[in-house]
C-alpha cells in the first residue's frame, strides 16, 4: 500500500507529472502511434494499444489507490472480466458467486458450456457450507462480488483468502460497487481486484471502461501481455476523463453515502417498500462485516416494492429526479429494474436463484439535494397508491411481500448450484428490439 492517504492519491492523480513542458494537468496522448529513437531502438511507447502515457497514469493510480504493484486499464468492465479469466485454462476451476451481476454471470456461462474455457462451479456465499463448498470445487481462481448486485449481499473477503490460500487459489474481488475510497480488497488477502470505470470512478457517465489491478508484479505482467494480446486495452480519451474523475472521487463518494443513509431511512417507514437492502442497515445480515473490511455503506441502495409488478411501471414513470437507466455510480441518480435490465441474461430460474423478485428496484443514489431525491420517490410512491385506490386494491403489504421474499431467500438457500449455460431469454418483443440487445 502507498503511505500516502487516498484523498492525495486520488486529488492527485496525474498532477504536475508532464515531462515535456510540466502542465501540472497532465495532457492527453491520442497518438496511435510514436517514433522510435532509431533503427532498432524502441522507446517506451511504441503503439498505443500496448503503451499509452494517458492510459499509464489512470493506471498507476488505481494501482497505488488500490496497493497493487500492477494497475491494467481496459476498454470496457466485461474486458476487465475477459482479461482477468486469462489466467485460467480448460482444467482449471473458476467459482462464482450465485448472485453476481448479470453480464458477468452471462460470460462466465457462456465461456464454461460454449467455449469449454475453464470449468465452472457456482457458490452460494450466504451458505454456511460455503468454504466446504470452495474446498471440494478446488478452483484455480475465486470471482467475488462484494457488495453484490443488486441485493448488496456482503461476502468476508479475508475469510474466502483464508479458504483461499492452501488450495493455491487466486482471489479476484469485484470492487465497483465501492471503489478504492471505501474498500481495499488486496489489504485483506485478495489477489486481483477489479473494476467497471464507468461507474463511480469516473463518475460522470461519459465513458465505458474497466481495470485489473493485481498485487503480483509477475502476474499483473503477465496480464498485461494478454491485454495488448487481446487488445482490450482502453483509449486515450476515456482515460483522460476517468483520471479527471479520480481527482473528485472522495467528495463524490461522501455525498453519495450520506444521500444514500438519508433515502434508507425514508424507505424504512414507506408502506409500500417491503423490503430495504443496503448494509449500512443492522438488520442486513452482513452489516457487521461490512463494517469490518468496508469504509462506509456506499451508495448503492435495493428494495422491493410492496404492490403488484403491474405498478411498476406507474413507479418508474412519476419519477423525475431519478432516471430509468442502466449502469450506477455517477453523479446523478439512476434507477433500474434488475431482474428486466441489469440481470436480464439470467433466467427466471437463475433469478429466483439469486433472489431477485419481480418488483426488486435498485438505486444508484446521486449527489442531487437529498430533499429533492426524497420529494421524488414520495411522489412515486403516492401515485402508486393512487393507482391501488383506483383499482379497488391494496398494497401486498410488508408482511406479505417480506414472507415472499423470505421464502424466495429460502429456495435460493436450498437450491443446488448448477453450472448449466442460461436458456434463450423467451420475450420476442424483447429479443426484437437491437437497443436492448446487451441485457441478454
Amino acid at each position: 500500500m502507498s503511505n500516502r492517504h487516498s484523498a492525495t492519491i486520488s486529488a492527485r492523480a496525474g498532477i504536475a507529472q508532464d515531462p515535456a513542458f510540466g502542465a501540472v494537468t497532465p495532457p492527453m496522448y491520442l497518438t496511435s502511434t510514436y517514433e522510435l529513437e532509431g533503427f532498432r531502438k524502441p522507446g517506451k511507447y511504441d503503439y498505443s494499444r500496448s503503451n499509452n502515457p494517458t492510459r499509464d497514469l489512470l493506471g498507476d493510480a488505481l494501482c497505488e489507490l488500490e496497493g497493487g504493484a500492477k494497475g491494467l486499464v481496459t476498454n470496457t468492465g466485461m474486458s476487465a472480466c475477459v482479461l482477468a479469466l486469462q489466467v485460467l485454462t480448460p482444467d482449471d476451476t473458476l467459482v462464482i458467486p450465485h448472485d453476481c451481476y448479470g453480464g458477468s454471470y452471462r460470460l462466465f456461462t457462456n465461456l464454461s458450456a460454449k467455449k469449454r474455457a475453464f470449468k465452472l462451479v457456482i457458490v452460494n456465499f450466504q451458505q454456511a457450507d460455503w468454504a466446504e463448498q470452495v474446498k471440494a470445487a478446488k478452483p484455480k481462481l475465486i470471482w467475488l462480488e462484494t457488495p453484490s448486485n443488486p441485493l448488496l449481499q456482503i461476502t468476508d473477503i479475508r475469510a474466502v483468502c483464508d479458504v483461499a490460500k492452501p488450495l493455491n487459489a487466486l482471489v479476484l474481488v469485484d470492487n465497483t460497487f465501492l471503489s478504492p475510497v471505501l474498500q481495499n480488497p488486496i489489504a485483506l488477502g485478495a489477489d486481483l481486484v477489479l473494476h467497471s470505470t464507468t461507474k463511480y470512478l469516473n463518475g460522470h457517465s461519459d465513458i465505458v471502461g474497466g481495470a485489473l489491478i493485481i498485487k503480483d508484479a509477475a502476474l499483473g505482467d503477465e496480464l498485461k501481455w494478454w491485454a495488448n494480446c487481446l487488445g482490450v486495452t482502453a483509449g486515450a480519451f476515456d482515460s483522460h476523463l476517468t483520471l479527471r474523475g479520480i481527482r473528485t472521487l472522495l467528495p463524490r463518494m461522501k455525498a453519495h453515502q450520506e444521500n444514500a443513509a438519508q433515502i434508507v431511512d425514508y424507505l424504512e417507514t414507506q408502506p409500500l417498500v417491503a423490503k430495504t437492502y443496503y448494509p449500512g442497515l443492522k438488520s442486513h445480515p452482513g452489516h457487521e462485516i461490512a463494517k469490518a473490511q468496508q469504509h462506509g455503506f456506499g451508495g448503492m441502495v435495493s428494495f422491493d416494492l410492496a404492490a403488484d409488478e403491474k405498478y411498476l411501471s406507474v413507479f418508474f414513470e412519476a419519477l423525475q429526479c431519478f432516471t430509468l437507466a442502466q449502469s450506477l455510480g455517477g453523479i446523478e441518480s439512476l434507477i433500474c429494474h434488475p431482474g428486466s435490465m441489469t440481470h436480464a441474461s439470467m433466467n427466471a430460474e437463475a433469478q429466483k436463484t439469486a433472489g431477485i423478485g419481480p418488483t426488486l428496484i435498485r438505486l444508484s443514489v446521486g449527489i442531487e439535494d437529498p430533499r429533492d431525491l426524497l420529494a421524488d420517490l414520495a411522489q412515486a410512491f403516492a401515485a402508486v397508491q393512487q393507482a391501488l385506490s383506483a383499482d379497488g386494491a391494496t398494497g401486498t403489504g410488508k408482511t406479505a411481500v417480506a414472507a415472499s421474499v423470505a421464502s424466495t431467500a429460502q429456495a435460493a438457500a436450498a437450491a443446488p448450484q448448477s453450472t448449466t449455460i442460461v436458456s434463450e431469454n423467451n420475450q420476442a418483443s424483447f429479443r426484437a428490439n437491437p437497443a436492448l440487445a446487451a441485457f441478454w
